[in-house]
C-alpha cells in the first residue's frame, strides 16, 4: 500500500491567482509559508521558513480566490505532485506542488476591536471559539454550526 498525503497549516504569501482551463474548469494557485522553531545543540532558538505551492480545482478554487488573501491562515489537505514542462526558452522545467483536496479557512481578522467584542458572533468572527448554549428548549438543529 502507498500513501501520498500532505497536511499544511500556514499563511498565504500572496493573494490566490484564479484562472480557467480551456474546458472552463476553475483552478487557483497560491503559496503558503510554514515555519519551524527549534533549539539547536547550544540551546539557541532557531527558525526556518518553508514555502509551498498549492493548486486547488473547481468550486474550492473559486472560494479560495474569493475569501483568502495574503496573510490568511489556511489548512491544506492534499497530495504531492511533480510536473514537467518545457519553458519558452526550450529548457526542461520541473516543479513539485500540493494538489489540494480540502482547504479549510482560518479565522478572519476584522481589526483591533473585533477581539475585544463581547458578543458570541463578534468573538467567532475574531477567531475565538463561539459559545453555544445547548438548552434543549431553545436549540434547533439548524442553529448548530455543524
Amino acid at each position: 500500500m502507498n500513501l501520498n498525503k500532505v497536511f499544511l497549516l500556514g499563511r498565504l504569501t500572496a493573494d490566490p491567482q484564479l484562472r480557467s482551463t480551456a474546458s472552463g474548469q476553475q483552478v487557483a494557485s497560491f503559496s503558503i509559508a510554514t515555519n519551524r522553531v527549534w533549539n539547536d545543540k547550544n540551546g539557541q532558538k532557531q527558525e526556518a521558513v518553508e514555502f509551498h505551492n498549492v493548486v486547488v480545482w473547481g468550486r474550492q478554487a473559486e472560494l479560495v480566490s474569493r475569501f483568502l488573501n495574503k496573510g490568511s491562515l489556511v489548512l491544506v489537505e492534499g497530495r504531492l505532485q511533480t510536473r514537467d514542462w518545457e519553458g519558452k526558452d526550450g529548457q526542461k522545467r520541473k516543479t513539485t506542488e500540493i494538489v489540494a483536496e480540502r482547504v479549510q479557512f482560518g479565522p478572519k481578522a476584522l481589526g483591533k476591536n473585533a477581539a475585544s467584542a463581547k458578543t458570541p458572533e463578534a468573538g467567532a468572527a475574531a477567531g475565538q471559539v463561539p459559545v453555544i448554549d445547548l438548552n434543549e428548549e431553545e436549540t434547533k438543529a439548524e442553529d448548530l454550526p455543524f
